[in-house]
């Protein structure tokens, strides 16, 4: 079963606030988003493989710890994943970043799909999926779907604030997925937007409400 890890970072948990208020405009949004983002990237690392090196210091000979394969890729959810993914990148400058682009139809909710690029060997690549928000889980379970369909294997999911009916339809769908969430929200509410959450994190990030 996936694992859920839900942050209790100080850090993390101050940022979150900022960018639940409503008068937080939209470069200190951004802003924030990516820092969460970043923080949250340490956790969900953390379990990365590493192998013995060595090397030469200017003292002399020994024995440093690297990254093993380095092989990673960074899939945001378009389009208010991509707040996330410079962030990330401060992190792991050489991970490979792909695209899959979905949005929800306001009628159903449902994700519909409209755009999927990823990296050629994707496949080979520990992949970290991001959004923002985990709501319905629709997105976040169709986005993995695709993955899964093409390949990759080694799959994390990252978001910054998430509904209890999202992380459970996540476990339901994709039980091989650990999870990494900033914050667990109430509910949803008749819309299908996160109580208290932060409204819409598209619109908030590139400013387009």
């Amino acid at each position: 079963m996936a694992n859920v890890i839900i942050m209790d970072h100080p850090l993390i948990q101050h940022k979150i606030g900022l960018i639940r208020r409503r008068e937080t405009g939209t470069k200190d949004f951004r802003q924030a988003i990516s820092e969460i983002a970043m923080l949250i990237c340490y956790e969900a690392t953390r379990g990365l493989k590493l192998d013995d090196v060595e090397i030469e210091t200017p003292i002399c000979r020994t024995t440093v710890k690297e990254l093993r394969g380095k092989k990673l890729a960074v899939v945001p959810i378009l389009r208010a994943g991509l707040g996330m993914v410079d962030g990330m990148l401060t992190l792991i400058p050489t991970a490979k970043v792909g695209h899959i682009g979905l949005y929800r139809d306001p009628d159903t909710l449902k994700p519909v799909e409209y755009y999927c690029k990823l990296p050629a060997d994707c496949a080979e690549r520990e992949v970290f999926v991001v959004d923002p928000m985990l709501a319905t889980g629709g997105s976040s379970v169709a986005a993995i779907r695709m993955l899964k369909e093409k390949g990759c294997r080694n799959i994390r999911f990252m978001c910054i604030i998430a509904a209890p009916e999202g992380v459970e339809e996540m476990k339901r769908e994709h039980p091989d997925v650990d999870i990494y969430v900033g914050a667990l929200d109430e509910r949803l509410n008749e819309h299908g937007y996160i109580v208290p959450g932060l409204g819409d994190a598209g619109d908030r990030i590139f400013g387009t409400k």
